[in-house]
């Protein structure tokens, strides 16, 4: 989820660079993140979320909590993907169980390696249940 055009860009090109090749469906507020993240109908599963803090209409940690709020979602990995340096947020995103959080590295040739380990570790080699069923 990622509301700034040019980070988003930034990041599928570092994807693409990695050789990356999964989908990945981007939303550019919280709003239309959780609408999307919640609907049971979706006809993909999300293998990991890639999470800014910084969204519209409902801000990164407030999806986060929503996620982990549903039963259909709350094993669903999350990444904070960040430019924040804020303590706190980085303190309340692990309180709300959040994965991982990483700050955007501002160099791009760290960000492609960034993005490589990210697709590796969340893509490649971890492993999670298909779908958490409804309690």
């Amino acid at each position: 989820m990622e509301d700034n055009p040019d980070d988003e860009a930034l990041t599928l090109r570092a994807f693409r660079k990695n050789n990356l090749t999964n989908e990945i469906i981007v939303k550019r507020d919280g709003a239309e993140a959780l609408e999307w993240l919640l609907d049971d109908k979706r006809d993909v599963d999300p293998q990991v979320v890639l999470l800014d803090l910084k969204l519209p209409k409902v801000d990164g940690l407030e999806v986060l909590r929503q996620i982990r709020a549903n039963s259909s979602t709350s094993y669903l990995p999350v990444v904070i993907l960040t430019s924040s340096s804020v303590e706190s947020d980085l303190v309340r995103g692990y309180e709300l169980r959040a994965n991982s959080y990483i700050r955007k590295p501002v160099d791009f040739s760290r960000f492609i390696d960034a993005a490589r380990e990210i697709g590796l570790y969340w893509l490649v080699l971890n492993e999670m249940p298909l779908r958490t069923p409804p309690k």
